[in-house]
């Protein structure tokens, strides 16, 4: 097994002040068994899907196995729908959840999060030879949307009676119409954005600004500071060195917002 990194790690915990719970040690019972098991998705490309090989791909799993290679141990996936990954991660059958998981009040109360990994948020895309950063800069244009949806809801509140909403029955509609030009623009989502990007279209939609950011972070149980400060060790490492820009450009086709 390699440990040089775990050993790095564990140094820089030290000097930081952290000291293992009396109850538990995550983080040395990955390192003892060599093996991280990781909820991940099965069912929400781009994050995570079961590929044609029938192994699972995507932005969450690359990023599990990124923590795995760099803590020196193998990784177990564990496919997770949205209603268990909390609790496999509760009753120990999962060491963390890199799940698209979102933060919150409610889930803060019975979980750790890490800091954020991974872009998740709704926004305005267009081409590039449209030139807008802000919900101000939207007069005149042509904004489509997918009704009912929460950048459909957002959106409403923000422009003004100069800027026309289209609004579409689900995302394929909201896609063609920007396809098709019926459209300037479109407010949707980035995972959205990702899908048209994966046709390689010749109008490509390119992040203009945000609508709403909810970005995704990974959830490991509470009173585990070990494993929540290597965790972050890695993610910010990763930040640093372009590992997790290669993974964004890879699944999302988009830049890490500078923010993340």
């Amino acid at each position: 097994m390699e440990r040089r990194s775990f050993l790095a790690i564990v140094t820089t915990l030290a000097m930081l002040g952290f000291a293992a719970p009396a109850h538990a040690d995550a983080l040395a019972d990955i390192m003892e068994s060599g093996t991280l098991k990781v909820a991940v998705p099965q069912d929400f490309p781009p994050f995570g899907s079961v590929g044609l090989d029938l192994e699972s791909v995507g932005y969450d799993i690359d990023m599990a196995k990124l923590i795995a290679d760099k803590l020196g141990v193998s990784v177990e996936l564990v496919p997770v729908t949205s209603a268990n990954r909390i609790p496999y991660l509760q009753t120990g059958m999962v060491d963390l959840v890199i799940s698209s998981l979102g933060k919150n009040p409610e889930r803060e109360a019975v979980i750790d999060f890490t800091d954020a990994y991974a872009p998740f948020f709704n926004g305005v895309f267009g081409p590039d030879s449209i030139n807008v950063a802000s919900v101000e800069e939207l007069s005149g244009y042509t904004i489509g949307v997918t009704r009912g949806a929460v950048e459909d809801l957002t959106l409403t509140e923000l422009v003004g009676s100069d800027v026309s909403i289209s609004r579409y029955e689900d995302n394929n509609g909201t896609i063609s119409a920007f396809l098709s030009s019926q459209v300037d623009l479109i407010a949707t989502g980035n995972v959205v954005a990702a899908a048209i990007l994966e046709r390689n279209p010749p109008i490509r939609p390119e992040l203009k600004f945000l609508v709403q950011n909810s970005p995704c972070y990974i959830g490991l149980n509470k009173e585990e500071p070990e494993l929540l400060a290597a965790v972050n060790t890695i993610i910010a490492d990763a930040k640093a060195d372009g590992s997790l820009e290669a993974i964004a450009q890879k699944w999302l086709g988009q830049p890490l917002p500078a923010d993340l």
